[in-house]
C-alpha cells in the first residue's frame, strides 16, 4: 500500500543533485546494496535519501515487494528526464577531459558524406603522422545541413562543395576555396568508350547511365549537358550516392559521370576513369567558423586537408 505523504507544495520541489544521483544509481543497479557501492555510500544512507526524495515529490518511487525495490510507473518517467540531464554531465566532464589532455579537444570537423570518403580519411592520415594524439571527430552531413551547422558555430571546420562559386557562405562563416576540378566518367573496364583518352557528350548516346538522385545539382548539371547536346540515354538507375554510383559501374551495371575525388578514392581494376571534353565544375571549399573560439589545432587540419587535396589533383 502506497505511504501517505504531506500536502503537495504549490512551488516546485527542492530536489538536490545527491538525491537525483543515489535515485540513478539504484535505477540503474537494481537494488540499495549494489547502488551504495556504485556511489560510494552505504544503504541507510541511500535509504535515507530516497525516503526524502520520495517526500518531496510527493508520491512513492518503487514499490516495496517482499524486501526488494520495483520502480513505479512514475519512476520509470522520472528517470528518462534525469538520464537526460546525467547524460548532458556526462558530455561536459568528456569535454572537460578532452580539453586537459594536450589542451585541446577533440576537433570537430563537418563534411559532405562524399567528402567523407573520398578526402577526409587521406587527411586525416597526415594529421595523424603530424600529431598522432591529436582527437578528431568526424560527421557526414548532407546539404543544407552542412551548411546550417557551419553558420550556428557547431564545428571545428567544415568541407563542403558547388557546382560554381557563387554559393552564399553560411553566416558567420569565411569559405575558402580548396579544390577547383571537374567531374570525370567512371566506365565498366573492358567497356567500347574505354579505347577513347576524353569523352565527348555524344559518345554517351544509348548507354546505359547510372545517375545521382534527382534533385542532386550534379544530376542537373550532368542532365542539362546531355540536353543541349540532344543525347539519350538509358537512365535505368540512380542512387544518391556517388560511391555507390561508382560500386555499380564496377559491377557492369552502366557508365556514369561523378566527382573527381570519389573517382579517386574508388579506384578500382573494373573501373576506368576518362575525362570529359565539357567541363562541369567540381569545387570544393573549406568553412571555416568565425564566431566561436578557433580550435587550437584547426590550423594543422586546415594544412593536412590541404596536402590532401593535392596529392588527389596530383594523381587525377
Amino acid at each position: 500500500m502506497p505511504r501517505p505523504h504531506a500536502a503537495l507544495p504549490l512551488t516546485p520541489p527542492q530536489i538536490t543533485h545527491r538525491q537525483l544521483a543515489m535515485f540513478r544509481a539504484i535505477m540503474l543497479q537494481g537494488n540499495v546494496s549494489r547502488a551504495a557501492e556504485a556511489t560510494a555510500s552505504s544503504q541507510p544512507t541511500l535509504s535515507r535519501e530516497l525516503a526524502r526524495l520520495e517526500q518531496l515529490l510527493g508520491f512513492d518511487l518503487f514499490d516495496r515487494v517482499r524486501g526488494r525495490l520495483r520502480p513505479t510507473v512514475r519512476a520509470l518517467a522520472l528517470m528518462q528526464e534525469v538520464e537526460r540531464s546525467f547524460i548532458g554531465l556526462e558530455q561536459i566532464s568528456a569535454r572537460a577531459q578532452e580539453l586537459r589532455t594536450l589542451s585541446t579537444g577533440r576537433l570537430r570537423l563537418a563534411c559532405l558524406p562524399a567528402l567523407a570518403h573520398a578526402l577526409v580519411p587521406q587527411a586525416l592520415v597526415h594529421l595523424a603522422r603530424a600529431l598522432p594524439q591529436a582527437s578528431v571527430s568526424v560527421v557526414p552531413l548532407e546539404s543544407p545541413w552542412l551548411e546550417q551547422a557551419m553558420g550556428e558555430q557547431r564545428f571545428d571546420l567544415g568541407i563542403g562543395e558547388s557546382l560554381g562559386d557563387a554559393t552564399p557562405a553560411p553566416p558567420g562563416v569565411e569559405v575558402r576555396s580548396l579544390l577547383q576540378a571537374n567531374e570525370v566518367a567512371v566506365l565498366p573496364v573492358g567497356h567500347r568508350l574505354c579505347r577513347k583518352a576524353v569523352l565527348a557528350p555524344q559518345d554517351f548516346q544509348g548507354e546505359r547511365f547510372v545517375s545521382l538522385a534527382e534533385g542532386d545539382p550534379y544530376r542537373q548539371a550532368i542532365d542539362a549537358l546531355f540536353a543541349q547536346a540532344q543525347v539519350q540515354r538509358a537512365t535505368l538507375l540512380e542512387t544518391a550516392s556517388a560511391v555507390a554510383v561508382c560500386a555499380m559501374v564496377q559491377q557492369g551495371l552502366g557508365v556514369a559521370i561523378v566527382n573527381p575525388l570519389t573517382a579517386h578514392a574508388m579506384a578500382h581494376p573494373q573501373m576506368v576513369v576518362r575525362p570529359l571534353t565539357e567541363a562541369i565544375a567540381f569545387n570544393v571549399s573549406l568553412l571555416v567558423p568565425q564566431v566561436a573560439a578557433t580550435h587550437p589545432l584547426q590550423a594543422q587540419l586546415v594544412e593536412a586537408i590541404t596536402l590532401a587535396a593535392r596529392e588527389i589533383l596530383q594523381k587525377a
